[in-house]
């Protein structure tokens, strides 16, 4: 029939007709088929049925495939659902679940007690279930609960007592946000922006944790939320560790579209760590005596750099997106990124957003003479910080917590050179 395979995804078959590209689909016995024009996509299912015999089709912005329920929205979004398997998966559990939690996991997610009871064999092949069903939905349509199953999914063979909590509190999560749907959308197929990031020895096994994200503007195209498999000797190197594990995707992304035919006119990825940053960038000519053991194939980043490939920019903590993969977020912060990565809210809101949190911490640390209200009955005790907050150096910090003793033993210092004076 003239159709051509893509070599880096055999499922995909490709084949220009009236100069736009048709697209066929398939796993198993379900197909997709998608052109510009219907009629080129009507005429190819009567084709297929004179090949195959009658065939139940549906032909709208709504399907279903594989079981996820998506709709191509007005505004050219795509809306993705699993109602009906997150539900088997609660009534799998087989105990009550509330909706009482606004965040799937608590902040100890990643910590094991050693002396947690073990499952009975009878929970502990519940909780594999239930967790090998939630880890198929949350790769197509439930992004924001990657990373508490991304641990889960590490506890299956040595599940505890305490894995089965965390397993219900997550669940008490999505009966909470069961209607939730996903969103991706984009300001177009020419500029991709990927996000890495990763938590420094948070594990018990002081394993760091890598997080990583794409969008081409509304929603996340891709998300992953891994264990590091070694150890790494400062935050530095497991950002390192962490963008050689995440940029294949990246890759594959890139490669996967230009056989689609889609070439990307620019290819961001974004830090937070601008050590990190130098060494991607410079390689070993950044290496210092404290870095000269990362290994080399750490540096397979700088290769893409240099051939155009890939360009790496800061990125201010407060707007790092991927910090949602790498740890369990709580409060403000998870719930403003839970909507970047979701799709309700488009990612240029990430550039005006500050944590208040940190805002606040970051005011005290660059105001030397903050000034803090002291009437309890005032309803709002805020910090003044002046317009233009200067920058200070670790050794003012240091010389401002310890003054007197810096003077007094200067002083003393002088008087045993010179006891003239």
């Amino acid at each position: 029939m003239g159709f051509k395979l893509d070599p880096y995804n055999k499922c995909f078959a490709n084949k220009m007709v009236n100069g736009k590209q048709l697209t066929i689909i398939w796993y198993v016995d379900d197909c997709k088929v998608s052109h510009e024009d219907p009629e080129v996509v009507t005429k190819l299912i009567e084709n297929l049925k004179l090949e195959f015999g009658d065939l139940q089709t549906t032909c709208s912005k709504k399907h279903t495939f594989l079981n996820i329920n998506f709709e191509i929205t007005d505004n050219n979004t795509i809306e993705l659902e699993m109602i009906d398997q997150l539900r088997d998966a609660i009534e799998s559990f087989g105990e009550v679940i509330k909706c009482s939690t606004v965040t799937p996991s608590k902040q100890y997610l990643f910590s094991a007690r050693e002396n947690a009871g073990l499952l009975s064999p009878e929970k502990s092949e519940i909780f594999h279930s239930v967790v090998a069903k939630l880890l198929y939905i949350m790769k197509r349509t439930h992004p924001d609960l990657e990373p508490t199953i991304a641990f889960l999914s590490t506890r299956v063979s040595c599940s505890t007592v305490d894995d089965w909590g965390k397993l219900k509190r997550l669940l008490q999560f999505i009966k909470r946000t069961i209607n939730d749907k996903r969103i991706i959308g984009g300001d177009g197929l020419q500029d991709l922006l990927t996000w890495v990031d990763a938590a420094y020895a948070v594990h018990v096994n002081m394993h760091s944790h890598t997080g990583g994200c794409m969008s081409f503007g509304l929603g996340t195209l891709h998300a992953r939320s891994s264990k590091q498999k070694l150890n790494t000797k400062s935050s530095t190197e497991a950002e390192l560790v962490g963008v050689s594990d995440y940029l294949p995707y990246n890759i594959w992304i890139i490669i996967f579209l230009k056989e689609q035919g889609y070439t990307l006119r620019k290819n961001t990825l974004k830090q937070d760590n601008q050590s990190a940053i130098r060494m991607e960038c410079n390689g070993q000519n950044s290496c210092t005596g404290n870095s000269r053991h990362v290994n080399i194939r750490y540096f397979f980043v700088q290769d893409r750099i240099d051939k155009g490939e890939i360009e790496v920019e800061y990125c201010p903590t407060d707007s790092m997106l991927a910090d949602f993969f790498t740890k369990p977020l709580q409060g403000k912060k998870f719930h403003f990124f839970r909507e970047i990565v979701m799709g309700y809210k488009h990612i240029d809101e990430l550039i005006s957003w500050i944590d208040p949190k940190e805002r606040v911490e970051k005011s005290i640390f660059l105001d030397p003479n903050r000034k803090m209200s002291k009437d309890n009955n005032e309803k709002d005790n805020t910090i003044e910080v002046p317009k233009s907050p200067r920058t200070v150096i670790f050794a003012e910090v240091t010389k401002r917590s310890l003054p007197n003793t810096i003077f007094e033993s200067k002083q003393k210092q002088k008087q045993r050179l010179d006891p003239l004076q």
